[in-house]
C-alpha cells in the first residue's frame, strides 16, 4: 500500500508525504537488547561491517576505512531474530534493514536509496540485496536467497484499528494491493516487488512504488502471522524519512498456477 498517489500516473514530481492512518498500531514494540553488544557481518567481496550497538537506538558501525556513529532501531521478531534499520547522517537519501538470525548465523541486507532526480517509468527508490554470515557463528541452513514461494497467496494485513489492506502476490516481481478498510479504501495498485527467503517460515519481502518515490522492507513471520516492516520515502520538501509499519495476517487462500504457465 502507499500514500496517497497523485491522479496523473506519470506525474514526475510526486513525493511520499501524507501516509495514511497508523501503519505502525500492530507492529512489534522496539527493544534496547542489543545496547552493549557487537555483532559483526561477514559479506562477499567487501570490508565486514561491524556494529557496536552503544544504547538501545545509537550504534557505532564501521565497515573498512569507513565509519561512523548513527541512528538505528531494534525489534526481535523472534528470540534472537532481528529487524534492524540503520540510517547514515552522511547518507540521508539511503537506509538499510539487516534482518540477522542468530540461530542460523544468516543475514540479508537490504539497502534502499533514493534517486537524486526522478525516474519517469520506474521506482525512484531502488533497493539491493546482500546476505551475509555472522562472523562469531558457523552458518547452518541455507543462504537467504530469492523465492517464490509467496506467488498466488492472497492475505489481509491488519495494521491498526480500521485499518486493513489486502495483497495478492502476482509474481516473482509484482504484487497488488488494496485498502479495505481506511482512508485510502478502494483504492489500489500494483508495483514492483520481491520476495527472499531467511527459512523457517520467515520471508523478507519489498515492495518499489512507481507513482511514489517510497520503498518499503517486511519481515513476514508466517508462524506469528505478522509483519514488521520499514518505509523509505521522499517528502515534498527533499527530505528522506522512514516510516514504521507492522500487521496481523490473515490467510484469505492461494491460487496454483500450472507448471507450464511460469510467473
Amino acid at each position: 500500500m502507499s500514500p496517497d498517489a497523485p491522479d496523473a500516473p506519470d506525474a514526475p514530481d510526486a513525493t511520499a508525504d501524507g501516509f495514511t492512518g497508523d501503519l505502525a498500531g500492530n507492529r512489534l514494540p522496539r527493544t534496547d537488547r542489543l545496547a552493549g553488544r557487537e555483532l559483526r557481518v561477514v559479506e562477499a567481496s567487501q570490508d565486514d561491517l561491524v556494529l557496536r550497538f552503544r544504547t538501545g537506538d545509537v550504534v557505532e558501525w564501521r565497515r573498512g576505512a569507513h565509519g561512523g556513529t548513527d541512528w538505528y532501531e531494534a525489534i526481535e521478531a523472534r528470540p534472537g531474530v532481528w529487524f534492524l534499520t540503520l540510517r547514515r547522517q552522511d547518507d540521508p537519501r539511503h537506509a538499510d534493514v539487516l534482518v540477522v538470525r542468530e540461530d542460523t548465523g544468516r543475514t540479508l541486507r537490504v539497502a534502499s536509496d533514493v534517486a537524486p532526480e526522478p525516474t519517469p517509468g520506474w521506482p525512484r527508490v531502488g533497493q539491493t540485496f546482500t546476505p551475509g554470515t555472522l562472523a562469531a557463528s558457523e552458518a547452518t541452513g541455507a543462504e537467504p536467497g530469492p523465492t517464490r514461494d509467496l506467488i498466488g497467496l492472497r492475505a489481509l494485513y491488519r495494521y491498526g484499528p480500521g485499518l486493513v489492506y489486502e495483497h495478492v502476490y502476482l509474481s516473482s516481481e509484482r504484487y497488488a494491493w488494496q485498502c479495505l478498510a481506511g482512508a485510502q479504501r478502494g483504492q489500489g495498485d500494483v508495483d514492483l516487488a520481491a520476495t527472499w527467503s531467511l527459512g523457517d517460515g520467515l520471508y523478507v519481502f519489498t515492495f518499489r512504488e512507481f507513482l511514489i518515490p517510497v520503498a518499503t522492507t517486511w519481515l513476514y513471520d508466517f508462524r506469528a502471522m505478522r509483519t514488521t516492516g520499514t518505509f523509505l520515502a521522499l517528502g515534498a520538501d527533499d527530505t528522506v524519512t522512514c516510516g514504521a509499519g507492522g500487521a496481523f495476517i490473515t490467510e484469505l487462500g492461494r491460487v496454483r498456477y500450472p507448471d507450464e504457465q511460469p510467473v
